[in-house]
């Protein structure tokens, strides 16, 4: 079941990216419609992945790799500067969410 939740985990982080880029690339009133369509689909995935793993949890990759894929769009499409504190920053963003994933994984097997 967990697999699945993490599918969904997966799911909502890849929607979200696209819909980020919508927002970076929309110019006309259909694209919007696009877009809104697009956060529809990518907010249904969300509370399913929260169904079986921890929201927190969820919460941490959804909104890390958000980031992280942001910048990373802000940087290899549309020309903006990358840094050494960009790069800090999205390791310690890596580093957090692992640590989330490896603090909940203990609990689990505490409780068991």
């Amino acid at each position: 079941m967990k697999d699945k939740a993490w599918f969904y985990v997966f799911l909502t982080c890849f929607f979200e990216l696209i819909w980020v880029y919508g927002f970076n690339v929309a110019n006309s009133w259909w694209h919007w419609v696009i877009i809104i369509g697009i956060i529809l689909i990518d907010f249904h995935f969300l509370p399913k992945a929260c169904e079986n793993l921890p929201t927190g949890t969820v919460y941490a990759v959804f909104a890390g790799v958000g980031t992280i894929g942001t910048v990373l769009m802000d940087v290899f499409l549309f020309g903006e500067s990358f840094s050494l504190g960009k790069v800090l920053f999205i390791v310690i963003l890596i580093v957090g969410v692992i640590g989330l994933n490896i603090a909940d994984n203990k609990e689990e097997k505490e409780a068991v």
